[in-house]
């Protein structure tokens, strides 16, 4: 339960206040699509469970609609923006609505793809309306560099949270499923509508729920390498692996070889395969060293995201 102010949120007209008296106007550029409904964040608020011990760090928090409802809730909010008047702004925001919370607030003023890390205890909890040009790079960073986090809520496009949930075998299944599934369960945690939005977008949004493997995929191969042979076989989804894999083995026959040791058929396409599967193609790799007994690697571990 809350105790704090039940007007401590903002409402349209605070949204629409606070953006005139900052010269603030969304930019597509940048994603910009500020909630302007309390019982929006709210709901998100409960949807990614977050706890009064958690430590959570919110991506883009714009004018702080979802920053006031995660305070309510946490026990700390670390908020990384990249845009300087936003960023100047949102301290202000807080002490003058929820003045009690203030301590328990910080500001990372950086492009999220850039932050290696953050003030305070390590994060438990990643929740955030991200900005749809980015969401998917934005993620897999986070999750990537810090390990800390357990749970993750995301509001995205719902055509992304549609492709970060998918299953394989679902035409929609692609590099982002595979990539997040190596560092988390993933599933659709529910749909939000247009009208809670600043200015309202022209698509509809959903959210995503990420829950950290508690054991990471066992594999002898580095993500970076895991990664880039999902990324062969996405780059040429249709064609079948031994051909899409070709570039990355050296050959088709080498790829056919690869494939055939990770107990894959040459004949399948990457839209078929669990992230597991790609794992053990990479340790398969021709010219690479022999796989050997399986090892857990930290879904932290060093390659590109």
């Amino acid at each position: 339960m809350s105790t704090t102010d039940p007007d401590a949120l903002l409402g349209p007209a605070d949204i629409r206040e606070l953006a005139a008296a900052l010269g603030v106007r969304p930019t597509k550029q940048r994603g910009q699509n500020f909630v302007i409904d309390a019982n929006t964040v709210r709901r998100i608020v409960r949807t990614a469970q977050v706890r009064p011990d958690d430590v959570v760090v919110e991506v883009g928090p714009g004018l702080g609609s979802l920053t006031l409802a995660l305070l309510e809730a946490a026990d700390r909010v670390t908020a990384v923006e990249i845009d300087d008047v936003l960023a100047g702004a949102l301290p202000a925001t807080i002490a003058a609505r929820m003045p009690q919370k203030k301590d328990r607030f910080a500001l990372v003023h950086s492009d999220a793809m850039h932050v290696e890390e953050l003030p305070g205890p390590p994060p438990t909890a990643l929740v955030a309306n991200l900005p749809y040009n980015v969401a998917v790079p934005v993620l897999l960073h986070m999750l990537d560099r810090f390990p800390s986090i357990e749970r993750t809520l995301v509001m995205v496009q719902a055509e992304v949270a549609d492709r970060l949930a998918a299953q394989p075998g679902n035409k929609v299944y692609g590099v982002p499923s595979v990539k997040a599934n190596w560092y988390a369960e993933v599933k659709r945690a529910g749909a939000i509508g247009r009208n809670v939005f600043w200015p309202a977008p022209n698509v509809d949004s959903g959210l995503v729920s990420l829950v950290r493997r508690t054991e990471p995929v066992e594999t002898t191969a580095s993500k970076k390498e895991v990664f880039a042979v999902v990324d062969a076989a996405f780059a040429q989804r249709r064609k079948t692996l031994r051909a899409a894999l070709s570039g990355w083995a050296g050959s088709p026959a080498a790829a056919e070889e690869a494939l055939v040791k990770a107990g894959v058929s040459p004949q399948a396409r990457g839209e078929a395969l669990t992230v597991e599967e790609f794992a053990r193609i990479a340790e398969n790799k021709p010219g690479g060293e022999p796989a050997g007994a399986p090892r857990k690697t930290s879904s932290n571990e060093e390659g590109g995201a």
